[in-house]
Protein backbone atom coordinates (compact mmCIF):
# COMPACT_ATOMS: atom_id res chain seq x y z
CA UNK A 1 0.00 0.00 0.00
CA UNK A 2 1.48 3.21 -0.73
CA UNK A 3 1.45 6.44 1.65
CA UNK A 4 -1.24 8.32 -0.74
CA UNK A 5 -3.24 4.95 -0.12
CA UNK A 6 -2.67 4.77 2.92
CA UNK A 7 -0.94 8.17 4.84
CA UNK A 8 -0.51 7.02 8.04
CA UNK A 9 1.91 3.87 7.39
CA UNK A 10 4.91 3.89 8.68
CA UNK A 11 6.81 1.90 6.30
CA UNK A 12 6.51 5.06 3.65
CA UNK A 13 7.95 7.28 5.85
CA UNK A 14 11.69 8.88 5.57
CA UNK A 15 13.26 10.48 8.59
CA UNK A 16 16.19 12.36 9.16
CA UNK A 17 18.00 11.93 12.57
CA UNK A 18 20.25 14.41 13.46
CA UNK A 19 22.08 13.95 16.68
CA UNK A 20 25.88 13.34 17.55
CA UNK A 21 25.82 10.72 20.26
CA UNK A 22 26.94 7.70 18.42
CA UNK A 23 25.20 5.16 21.02
CA UNK A 24 21.71 7.29 20.88
CA UNK A 25 21.90 7.56 17.18
CA UNK A 26 22.09 3.91 16.34
CA UNK A 27 19.21 3.35 19.60
CA UNK A 28 16.41 5.23 17.67
CA UNK A 29 17.75 4.64 13.99
CA UNK A 30 17.42 0.75 14.70
CA UNK A 31 14.33 1.21 16.99
CA UNK A 32 12.44 3.46 14.28
CA UNK A 33 13.75 1.08 12.03
CA UNK A 34 11.95 -1.96 13.48
CA UNK A 35 8.58 0.04 13.31
CA UNK A 36 9.43 0.70 9.60
CA UNK A 37 10.47 4.14 9.17
CA UNK A 38 13.31 4.68 7.65
CA UNK A 39 15.92 6.61 9.11
CA UNK A 40 18.67 8.50 7.60
CA UNK A 41 21.29 9.06 10.81
CA UNK A 42 23.90 12.30 10.46
CA UNK A 43 25.69 13.31 13.16
CA UNK A 44 25.63 17.07 12.89
CA UNK A 45 24.16 20.06 11.96
CA UNK A 46 25.85 20.20 8.53
CA UNK A 47 25.44 16.61 7.26
CA UNK A 48 22.17 16.77 8.60
CA UNK A 49 21.08 19.89 6.37
CA UNK A 50 22.46 17.86 3.42
CA UNK A 51 20.47 15.11 4.02
CA UNK A 52 17.26 16.94 4.99
CA UNK A 53 17.82 18.92 1.29
CA UNK A 54 18.90 15.66 -0.34
CA UNK A 55 16.31 12.93 1.07
CA UNK A 56 13.67 15.33 1.15
CA UNK A 57 12.01 13.48 4.55
CA UNK A 58 8.66 13.64 5.98
CA UNK A 59 9.78 14.23 9.53
CA UNK A 60 13.07 15.38 11.06
CA UNK A 61 14.56 14.52 14.18
CA UNK A 62 16.79 17.09 15.79
CA UNK A 63 19.10 17.28 18.66
CA UNK A 64 19.44 20.65 20.05
CA UNK A 65 23.47 19.81 21.65
CA UNK A 66 25.23 19.41 18.54
CA UNK A 67 29.11 20.14 17.57
CA UNK A 68 29.05 22.35 15.15
CA UNK A 69 26.09 24.25 15.38
CA UNK A 70 23.20 25.44 17.53
CA UNK A 71 20.10 22.95 17.30
CA UNK A 72 18.06 26.46 17.29
CA UNK A 73 20.23 27.89 14.50
CA UNK A 74 19.20 24.34 12.58
CA UNK A 75 15.87 24.90 13.02
CA UNK A 76 15.84 28.51 11.53
CA UNK A 77 17.86 26.90 8.31
CA UNK A 78 15.13 24.45 7.54
CA UNK A 79 12.31 26.72 8.18
CA UNK A 80 13.73 28.91 5.45
CA UNK A 81 12.89 26.48 2.97
CA UNK A 82 10.77 23.93 4.24
CA UNK A 83 7.12 23.12 6.98
CA UNK A 84 8.53 19.58 7.50
CA UNK A 85 7.81 18.41 10.84
CA UNK A 86 10.44 19.12 13.35
CA UNK A 87 10.64 16.53 16.77
CA UNK A 88 13.18 17.89 18.90
CA UNK A 89 15.00 15.21 20.60
CA UNK A 90 17.27 17.12 23.68
CA UNK A 91 18.73 16.62 27.55
CA UNK A 92 17.80 20.41 27.60
CA UNK A 93 14.75 20.20 29.70
CA UNK A 94 14.11 23.53 30.96
CA UNK A 95 10.64 25.38 29.89
CA UNK A 96 13.29 28.32 28.69
CA UNK A 97 14.93 25.63 26.10
CA UNK A 98 11.64 24.66 24.85
CA UNK A 99 9.74 27.52 24.57
CA UNK A 100 12.78 28.65 22.11
CA UNK A 101 12.81 25.54 20.23
CA UNK A 102 9.28 25.73 19.46
CA UNK A 103 9.33 29.76 18.53
CA UNK A 104 11.95 28.86 16.25
CA UNK A 105 9.91 26.23 14.64
CA UNK A 106 9.91 23.15 16.03
CA UNK A 107 6.85 21.27 16.17
CA UNK A 108 7.49 19.10 19.41
CA UNK A 109 9.94 18.61 21.71
CA UNK A 110 11.27 15.45 23.85
CA UNK A 111 13.17 15.43 26.82
CA UNK A 112 16.10 12.93 27.15
CA UNK A 113 15.66 10.17 28.47
CA UNK A 114 12.65 8.88 26.44
CA UNK A 115 10.57 6.01 25.99
CA UNK A 116 10.07 4.62 22.02
CA UNK A 117 6.63 4.54 22.64
CA UNK A 118 6.27 7.88 23.08
CA UNK A 119 8.28 9.20 20.57
CA UNK A 120 6.67 6.77 17.79
CA UNK A 121 3.55 8.20 18.98
CA UNK A 122 4.86 11.96 18.79
CA UNK A 123 5.69 11.12 15.19
CA UNK A 124 2.74 9.33 14.53
CA UNK A 125 0.83 13.08 15.80
CA UNK A 126 3.32 14.88 13.83
CA UNK A 127 2.47 12.74 10.31
CA UNK A 128 -1.32 13.46 11.18
CA UNK A 129 -0.09 16.78 10.47
CA UNK A 130 1.42 16.43 7.29
CA UNK A 131 -1.60 14.60 6.16
CA UNK A 132 -3.71 17.79 7.35
CA UNK A 133 -1.76 20.03 5.96
CA UNK A 134 -1.63 18.32 2.60
CA UNK A 135 -5.47 18.24 2.47
CA UNK A 136 -5.85 21.71 4.08
CA UNK A 137 -7.82 22.68 0.89
CA UNK A 138 -10.55 21.12 3.14
CA UNK A 139 -13.34 23.41 4.21
CA UNK A 140 -14.54 20.82 6.41
CA UNK A 141 -13.31 19.48 9.75
CA UNK A 142 -14.78 16.62 11.74
CA UNK A 143 -13.46 15.37 14.63
CA UNK A 144 -14.91 13.72 17.74
CA UNK A 145 -18.60 15.21 17.78
CA UNK A 146 -17.32 18.47 16.55
CA UNK A 147 -17.63 19.76 13.02
CA UNK A 148 -16.05 22.96 12.00
CA UNK A 149 -17.01 24.36 8.47
CA UNK A 150 -14.34 26.44 7.22
CA UNK A 151 -15.96 27.96 4.26
CA UNK A 152 -19.32 28.69 6.17
CA UNK A 153 -17.73 29.55 9.46
CA UNK A 154 -19.97 27.67 11.51
CA UNK A 155 -19.29 25.28 14.36
CA UNK A 156 -21.44 22.41 15.55
CA UNK A 157 -21.50 19.86 18.36
CA UNK A 158 -23.24 16.51 17.99
CA UNK A 159 -25.79 18.36 15.54
CA UNK A 160 -26.06 21.19 17.56
CA UNK A 161 -24.81 25.05 16.43
CA UNK A 162 -22.18 26.05 18.74
CA UNK A 163 -21.71 29.71 18.81
CA UNK A 164 -18.34 31.38 18.91
CA UNK A 165 -17.37 34.57 19.67
CA UNK A 166 -14.97 36.35 16.40
CA UNK A 167 -11.42 35.59 19.33
CA UNK A 168 -12.86 32.32 19.91
CA UNK A 169 -12.86 31.52 16.26
CA UNK A 170 -10.17 32.78 15.24
CA UNK A 171 -8.30 31.07 17.55
CA UNK A 172 -10.02 27.30 16.54
CA UNK A 173 -8.80 28.27 13.39
CA UNK A 174 -5.10 28.74 14.63
CA UNK A 175 -5.43 25.14 16.22
CA UNK A 176 -6.83 23.66 13.66
CA UNK A 177 -4.15 24.61 11.21
CA UNK A 178 -1.36 23.93 13.41
CA UNK A 179 -3.28 20.89 14.77
CA UNK A 180 -0.84 18.18 16.17
CA UNK A 181 1.36 21.25 16.73
CA UNK A 182 2.65 22.88 20.09
CA UNK A 183 1.58 26.16 19.75
CA UNK A 184 3.70 28.97 21.86
CA UNK A 185 1.86 31.30 24.11
CA UNK A 186 3.47 33.59 22.05
CA UNK A 187 3.10 32.16 18.59
CA UNK A 188 -1.03 32.20 19.78
CA UNK A 189 -0.94 35.44 20.77
CA UNK A 190 0.73 36.66 17.75
CA UNK A 191 -1.47 35.24 15.33
CA UNK A 192 -4.95 35.58 16.87
CA UNK A 193 -4.16 39.47 18.50
CA UNK A 194 -1.29 40.29 16.69
CA UNK A 195 2.65 41.18 17.40
CA UNK A 196 1.77 43.97 20.18
CA UNK A 197 0.04 41.52 22.69
CA UNK A 198 2.59 38.30 22.77
CA UNK A 199 2.77 39.24 26.28
CA UNK A 200 -0.81 38.91 27.23
CA UNK A 201 -0.91 35.12 28.81
CA UNK A 202 -3.83 35.93 30.38
CA UNK A 203 -5.92 36.84 27.34
CA UNK A 204 -5.28 33.05 26.48
CA UNK A 205 -6.06 31.59 29.84
CA UNK A 206 -10.06 33.05 29.06
CA UNK A 207 -10.56 32.66 25.86
CA UNK A 208 -9.19 28.93 25.91
CA UNK A 209 -11.25 28.11 28.90
CA UNK A 210 -14.83 29.29 26.76
CA UNK A 211 -13.07 27.48 24.09
CA UNK A 212 -13.24 24.30 26.28
CA UNK A 213 -16.67 24.98 28.17
CA UNK A 214 -18.47 24.91 24.45
CA UNK A 215 -16.06 22.29 22.83
CA UNK A 216 -15.01 19.65 25.31
CA UNK A 217 -17.58 16.92 27.01
CA UNK A 218 -15.55 17.25 29.85
CA UNK A 219 -13.50 20.94 30.18
CA UNK A 220 -11.48 20.39 33.02
CA UNK A 221 -10.28 17.22 31.20
CA UNK A 222 -10.07 17.92 27.46
CA UNK A 223 -9.90 15.82 25.42
CA UNK A 224 -8.62 17.77 22.35
CA UNK A 225 -7.82 21.15 23.33
CA UNK A 226 -5.00 20.30 25.38
CA UNK A 227 -2.13 22.10 27.46
CA UNK A 228 1.50 21.79 27.57
CA UNK A 229 2.49 23.27 30.53
CA UNK A 230 4.13 26.32 30.97
CA UNK A 231 4.76 26.79 27.09
CA UNK A 232 1.41 26.97 25.48
CA UNK A 233 -1.68 24.75 23.31
CA UNK A 234 -1.97 21.99 21.23
CA UNK A 235 -4.95 20.64 19.49
CA UNK A 236 -4.77 16.85 19.12
CA UNK A 237 -7.55 15.53 16.69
Amino acid sequence: MSRKDNPMSEAAINLVLIEDDKEIRRFVQSALGASGFHVWPAENAERGLIEAATRQPELIILDLGLPDRDGLDVIRDLRAWTAMPILILSARGEETQKVAALDAGADDYLTKPFGVPELIARLRALLRRVVRIEDRGKSLIEFGDLRIDLAHRTVSRAGEVVHLTPIEYRMLTVLITHAGRVLTHRQLLKEVWGPSHVDRIHYLRVFMAGLRRKLEAEPARPQFLLTVSGIGYRLEI
